[in-house]
């Protein structure tokens, strides 16, 4: 009877074990940059480092090689996140991928503004947790729920993490506003003398991130949703390109126009115009 009830609890203790455990946020991130990445862009990434105790940085990709081996990787770095830095021509690409089924989504990284270079006041402790703030903007569409789901994820430290610090001093933020998501850190300052009083002060970095594509897959995939309004640097050229020409033809009909004007409006020869000339 006795050993009866001993195994009952220790059952009972060993559900509820494996229930704390499944419970437990257990995100791991690995960040790495593909070949070619030019010195901002690998300044972002050494300061998102810095800003995430559980992540784990890697050596540079072949982007030549196809991105679903990067699966591969995250397997053996122990890794169920991956952030990759993926450049073509000078731009930056985000791969934000919950390996190794998937979703991922595919941002075009604008207005990279790392912490070195804004030279800000605020600072904190490294190793520290960030509380994350979205704004009300993502609950209005699936797709931006999705995406406020994979950020959540990525951005959010574990309490498993062994490099965190057992408290909260910065805040990340995500705004939605003019189809992009505007990132910003800021230092949770409080008053010595009011201990209710807190106030933020911004740490950086800054950037902007635009949503390219959606895959339900890690790395690629059937699309789930596409960005009809992003346009790569290339077709911006091209597109400056054409108006510019669109002008220049413009402004050619245009004299050619006054030109015909001039030649319809002119007046009749005067016979008389020689008269005194001899």
């Amino acid at each position: 009877m006795k050993k009866s009830l001993l195994s009952k609890a220790q059952g009972s203790d060993a559900i509820q074990k494996t229930a704390t455990n499944a419970s437990k946020n257990k995100q791991r991130l690995l960040l790495l940059a593909s070949r070619g990445i030019i010195s901002s862009f690998r300044h972002l990434m050494n300061d998102l480092n810095l800003l995430l105790p559980h992540s784990k940085k890697e050596s540079k990709w072949d982007s030549k090689g196809h991105l679903t081996s990067l699966n591969e990787l995250c397997e053996l770095c122990n890794t169920n996140n991956c952030l990759f830095f993926e450049t073509r021509k000078k731009e930056l690409y985000w791969w934000l991928s919950k390996t190794p089924n998937g979703p991922s989504v595919k941002f075009n990284v604008l207005n990279v503004f790392n912490m070195s270079e804004l030279k800000l006041t605020g600072n904190c402790l490294k190793g520290s947790r960030a509380i994350l703030s979205f704004d009300a903007g993502f609950d209005s569409e699936p797709f931006l729920k999705l995406t406020k789901e994979i950020l959540t994820q990525t951005f959010g430290t574990p309490t498993t993490s062994r490099k965190k610090k057992p408290f909260f001093d910065h805040v990340f933020t995500f705004t939605w506003a003019d189809g992009r998501i505007w990132f910003r850190n800021y230092q949770i300052i409080q008053d010595p003398t009011e201990a209710d009083k807190m106030s933020l002060e911004e740490i950086g970095p800054r950037f902007v991130l635009q949503i390219v594509r959606i895959f339900d897959g890690s790395f690629g995939g059937s699309t789930i949703y596409e960005n009809s309004e992003f346009k790569t640097a290339q077709q911006k050229r091209i597109m400056a390109r054409v108006s510019a020409s669109a002008g220049y033809k413009q402004r050619q009909n245009a004299i050619a126009s006054r030109q015909e004007k001039l030649i319809q409006n002119q007046l009749p020869k005067d016979p008389l115009e020689d008269i005194f000339k001899s």
